[in-house]
């Protein structure tokens, strides 16, 4: 995470006067990636390790102590010239600095006992809670500070190497890093993505499936964030949203009070699962968040649907929701009973609409969002079209971004589409955008992915709505041709799955009279067009003989 020059030299100067701290001079960018190479390589030896699903996270926690350590020396020092009180988030002898700071020191069976047993034998000689028994039991006074990150990061964590000599390497490696160098941590996170992106596609095949970053960015762009606004992603995962979020609005930045804001009050996230919670911390962490406002739970039962107020609102929700998974039926209860469903897009879907800010109670701004759903939500009756009812009536459903096949290839061959919405009005119109496969693609793959240069057409498009222009790719539809009810005047079907009409799977469907009517009205246009070309070149010519 960049620092301050001030809090760089504090560090320096934290390192220099312990003598186990590490005082190598900083690494390059080879360096570094020679040291977490080094690390996967001697991890691919130990019989407890089975893949990138085990290595990175692995990897993960260990970096996630040394960069608490690095953080908790700066804040000492800190501390120490104001003359105030200094209260560590990690006492001795569990912080990194006593147990694996010193190459030397404690390894092979001890250091597995040390990490893995209730009670243990410490570094220090005494006996007590081994050092995730320890972590876990992490408390502050109010019950809202790190060190409840720490035990929740914590709490669902294994040590699955089986070679304390083998974990005693990986510690001296994770050692040689500097989270205290900004030039470093720029790199690592950078790196780090890149092992995201491994586990993500292992994970893949586990049913584990991840935003391509190219998605991700394209959302964000289009979402025109701005510097002092909130913003949430309810299903966080390990935090690509966020990080794409957080990375968006650092660039606003211009004075302390900004960069304040976007540390403290700007971007949140909640997570129901303990590897992509402690992914996402890390992440954050790595990309220059110091404080990631993270919440370990389930977004559809924090609070009961109807009972989520102002205060619980955002003014931005970006996210990919899962799909495809089925809730439990107590989850259920936490929804309006003609509302009820297992699908858990759905649920989600719900939940981001009474999570966005209203303008009456945020100075005339609406709330909005983007949000990733399959293609079943568009078309499905029954309880999806009551809620599709509740979004094109009371929000503005301005824009579907429809994707290409493929983008979550191989993992799923889901059709997806992005919803952007706000509670500026009811819906009126109903913009639709198809963004096509590269010429000569019939699909992606796992070597060939969906490329973010693949969505400049669609940006440029984008905004302003009020300039939007039909084209090839791009069309739009009234609200009334969407919602059909029945003859008592309650929706039964909202139908959101509209075609292009102007490609070739349109018009394969449309009745002979259509397709004939649809020619005329084309070659009339070119007639028009030419006659009034020709009347251009006419006049044209008028002048020159003037």
């Amino acid at each position: 995470m960049p620092q301050s020059a001030k809090q760089l030299e504090l560090l320096g100067n934290a390192q220099t006067t312990d003598p186990q701290s590490n005082t190598n001079a900083q690494t390059t960018v080879q360096q570094l990636n020679a040291l977490i190479k080094s690390a996967r390589d001697i991890m691919r030896k130990d019989k407890g390790l089975n893949g990138e699903l085990d290595r990175i996270p692995m990897l993960t926690w260990i970096m996630f102590l040394k960069f608490l350590d690095d953080m908790e020396r700066i804040r000492e020092s800190e501390a120490e010239l104001a003359g105030e009180n200094f209260h560590p988030l990690i006492a001795s002898p569990y912080r990194w600095r006593d147990w694996a700071a010193n190459e030397g020191g404690i390894t092979g069976p001890d250091l597995l006992n040390f990490i893995n047993l209730e009670e243990a034998n410490l570094p220090d000689g005494t006996k007590g809670p081994g050092l995730f028994h320890y972590l876990c039991s992490l408390r502050s006074a109010d019950g809202k500070g790190r060190q409840e990150v720490i035990a929740t990061v914590f709490r669902d964590i294994i040590n699955r190497m089986q070679s304390g000599f083998l974990l005693r390497d990986v510690v001296n490696k994770v050692n040689n890093i500097h989270f205290d160098s900004s030039e470093e941590m720029h790199t690592l996170s950078r790196f780090y993505e890149t092992m995201l992106k491994e586990m993500r596609d292992a994970a893949g095949d586990s049913g584990e499936i991840y935003t391509p970053r190219p998605v991700v960015k394209f959302i964000v762009a289009v979402t025109n964030l701005q510097l002092g606004e909130t913003v949430l992603d309810p299903a966080s995962g390990t935090g690509g949203f966020l990080v794409e979020a957080f990375t968006h609005l650092e660039k606003q930045g211009q004075t302390i009070a900004d960069r304040q804001t976007l540390q403290e009050s700007t971007i949140y996230g909640i997570e129901a699962k303990p590897l992509p919670y402690l992914l996402c911390q890390m992440n954050l962490l790595l990309h220059g968040l110091e404080n990631p406002q993270i919440d370990f739970g389930n977004s559809l039962t924090v609070k009961r649907c109807n009972e989520i107020g102002d205060s619980d609102r955002y003014d931005v929700i970006l996210t990919n929701p899962p799909f495809g998974g089925e809730e439990e039926v107590s989850v259920k209860g936490y929804f309006p009973a003609d509302m009820q469903t297992a699908e858990t897009a759905l649920l989600f879907l719900q939940i981001i609409m009474r999570r966005l800010k209203r303008p009456e109670r945020n100075k005339g701004k609406p709330g909005r969002a983007a949000v990733v759903v399959p293609n079943g939500t568009l078309f499905d009756d029954g309880v999806c079209a009551r809620i599709k009812e509740e979004l094109l009536t009371n929000f503005n459903l301005h824009t579907i971004v429809r994707l290409p096949k493929g983008v979550f290839a191989p993992y799923t061959g889901i059709p997806t589409n992005l919803l952007f919405f706000d509670r500026a009005h009811p819906t009126k119109e109903i913009w639709f955008y198809e963004i096509p496969l590269p010429d000569g693609r019939k699909n992606y793959t796992k070597t060939k992915p969906m490329r973010f240069e693949e969505f400049s057409d669609c940006i440029n498009w984008f905004h302003p709505i009020a300039e939007r222009q039909e084209n090839e790719h791009a069309w739009k539809v009234n609200v009334k041709d969407v919602l059909k009810c029945n003859t008592e005047g309650k929706v039964v079907s909202a139908n959101l799955d509209i075609k292009n009409p102007n490609s070739a799977e349109a018009l394969v469907h449309l009745p002979p009279t259509e397709i004939a009517n649809s020619i005329i009205h084309k070659e009339q246009r070119i007639l028009q067009l030419i006659k009034e070309i020709q009347a251009e070149s006419l006049t044209e010519s008028i002048r020159g003989e003037d």
